[in-house]
């Protein structure tokens, strides 16, 4: 009988929360490792199924990491990174592409509807305009150019809202079109901040191969429970907040300051951290609040 209780203590837990974020979307971005296996795959969208069941209004952003890179190096075509954004050239657009919309998403959509979840995938490039991304090395005063990467300057909501109205999952690709009529990728999660901000969400949620933000990226004990924005600059600066986590923090601080109420980085590996972190006292990961 205990374990029963234990359980019905969970759901009541739960209860006020699932009350306080009813008919309110949440965004949920993923990609990267917890990509890499089925099993780590269904577990994400299982945890959107429940939210969805609940009452919340998931909106799904995805990225492709290693399964775009393995395809590039198959095609023979050299991938690299700066600042944690993926440089992208004529080649490799074509490679993104097929990744991302011909492969992932289907899988996705099809993963999802398979849990008596609703799910439609959108094109990213079919929703998001953007512009040519390139920034000035603080350093040396030198153009880095990322080729086709995109920043999102508008969204076009009414396709994501015309499913999330209709109780269905959108599921979304991190591409966008640019006004010289070319294709873009758009690192993952500014692609999710900007979705976000455009559609008033309650939450972002990133999932990463990590617990959250770590002072010391070698302690899973040094896990910082809850940030402010303020302090973000500061943690850049000391690299606390290195490598591919910069577009990730730096894009939820955008989101924050745009108005949605609270950012949260969880780890992917954990079983069910999506749920734990948005419907427990404690939560199990990072949480960036202004």
């Amino acid at each position: 009988m205990q374990p029963l209780i234990e359980k019905a203590a969970v759901l009541i837990e739960a209860l006020p929360y699932i009350q306080k974020f009813r008919n309110d979307i949440v965004v949920v971005k993923f990609g990267g490792s917890s990509m890499e296996e089925k099993a780590g795959v269904e577990a994400i969208l299982k945890d959107v199924a429940f939210m969805a069941c609940v009452g919340l209004r998931p909106v799904v952003v995805h990225g492709g990491g290693k399964a775009i890179s393995a395809k590039m190096k198959a095609a023979g075509i050299s991938s690299g990174f700066v600042k944690g954004l993926r440089v992208t050239d004529e080649a490799s657009i074509e490679v993104v592409e097929q990744v991302l919309n011909r492969e992932v998403n289907p899988m996705l959509v099809k993963t999802l509807s398979s849990m008596g979840c609703k799910a439609r995938g959108i094109f990213g490039e079919d929703i998001l305009d953007v512009v040519k991304h390139t920034e000035k090395d603080p350093h040396t005063g030198e153009l880095l150019d990322w080729g086709y990467v995109g920043n999102v300057v508008d969204v076009d909501v009414e396709p994501i809202l015309a499913f999330s109205n209709s109780h269905i999952v959108p599921i979304i690709t991190p591409l966008g079109w640019g006004a010289d009529d070319k294709l873009y990728n758009i690192n993952a999660d500014d692609a999710a901040a900007a979705i976000a901000v455009a559609l008033k969400a309650r939450k972002i949620v990133f999932m990463s191969d990590v617990p959250g933000l770590m002072r010391d990226p070698k302690d899973p004990s040094s896990l910082i429970s809850t940030l402010d924005a303020k302090d973000v600059d500061e943690l850049i600066r000391r690299k606390v907040i290195d490598g591919g986590m910069i577009p990730k923090v730096t894009g939820a601080v955008r989101a924050l300051r745009s108005g949605v109420r609270k950012v949260h980085f969880v780890h992917a590996g954990l079983a069910h951290s999506l749920l734990l972190e948005l419907f427990t006292d404690q939560g199990v990961g990072t949480e960036i609040v202004e």
